[in-house]
């Protein structure tokens, strides 16, 4: 990891103290959200975007407890959070900054599994001049509090009596960040699974496209690649590149392709019967792909998509 920052207290006691703290009983007022949804739509374009989404009531306080370097582009934060907070594989977090009147929407790249274990969220995030995410990428730094708020309809969240699905999961740029988080919780059931002798979760394959302009831009590849070796029955994955100049690094060479996803690459994984595709990216590619998709059968009920701007 390149320009890994972390607290010396453990992250729950980062917390702990933060729920306690002024800056809490401001956000968390009551009536504080909604005088933020009354607000200006060019300040609230992101709770405006989704205003149709499902959101949890609580705004839960967070404060950052590390920082990561995952691209020149790309900061990762990872945030201890209140001991209430939960989401599913997939969701969103509206992102409330002090002092900044605009309110970020960011999904979550970490899975369940690891806020249950260590009490941790994280947030990939682009560079952009766009209020929230020049902060992050600006001014936030260890220590920085923020509060924030789940939301969305997109994530995957099986019961150990729904029937096996195979995921197709196609991602471009940070739309990453969701279907990374599905994948990862893809393989904590399936590690649940080895553990119980199969009779928790019933637990198809999952494919992952994933679309960027260089392999610097592929956020979490190494991970990836880690997890379709831990199980290489179930999970595999090709990385596509549109705009490589440099040589493609030897342990990439193998997942990597240039060019945009196929269609080609889409029937290979699809079968109507058992496929459920999860869509992150920019709205164009999001359109093309669910066309092709439904083109080659799959219905439209089984197509999950998410447009971020």
């Amino acid at each position: 990891m390149v320009g890994c920052f972390r607290m010396s207290a453990p992250c729950w006691l980062i917390c702990s103290a933060a729920v306690s703290a002024p800056l809490w009983r401001r956000l968390l007022a009551p009536g504080s959200a909604n005088r933020r949804n009354m607000s200006s739509k060019r300040q609230m374009d992101h709770l405006q975007r989704t205003a149709s989404n499902y959101r949890q009531n609580a705004l839960y306080p967070a404060q950052v407890c590390g920082i990561i370097n995952d691209s020149e582009t790309v900061k990762r934060l990872r945030l201890a959070v209140h001991p209430d907070f939960s989401f599913k594989a997939g969701q969103w977090v509206d992102f409330f900054i002090p002092g900044l009147e605009t309110v970020g929407g960011f999904s979550m790249c970490s899975n369940p599994g690891l806020l249950q274990r260590e009490g941790i969220v994280e947030l990939a995030v682009k560079y952009t001049t766009h209020p929230p995410a020049h902060w992050v990428h600006t001014v936030c730094a260890v220590g920085s509090r923020v509060a924030m708020r789940v939301g969305g309809d997109f994530y995957f969240d099986p019961q150990p009596s729904d029937p096996s699905v195979d995921l197709l999961l196609v991602a471009g740029g940070v739309g990453i960040n969701p279907l990374y988080s599905i994948l990862l919780h893809t393989s904590d059931l399936l590690r649940l699974n080895q553990s119980s002798g199969g009779r928790d979760y019933s637990i198809g394959s999952a494919h992952l496209c994933y679309s960027a302009k260089n392999t610097q831009e592929l956020l979490f590849k190494t991970s990836i690649i880690e997890k379709c070796g831990q199980f290489p029955d179930k999970f595999s994955c090709n990385f596509h590149v549109t705009q490589q100049r440099a040589e493609v690094e030897p342990h990439l060479t193998p997942f990597v392709k240039s060019g945009r996803i196929t269609e080609e690459e889409l029937q290979a994984n699809v079968d109507p019967q058992r496929t459920l595709c999860y869509l992150c990216g920019p709205p164009p590619m999001i359109e093309a792909v669910s066309q092709t998709l439904m083109h080659l059968g799959l219905p439209k009920d089984r197509i999950v998509f998410e447009k971020w701007w």
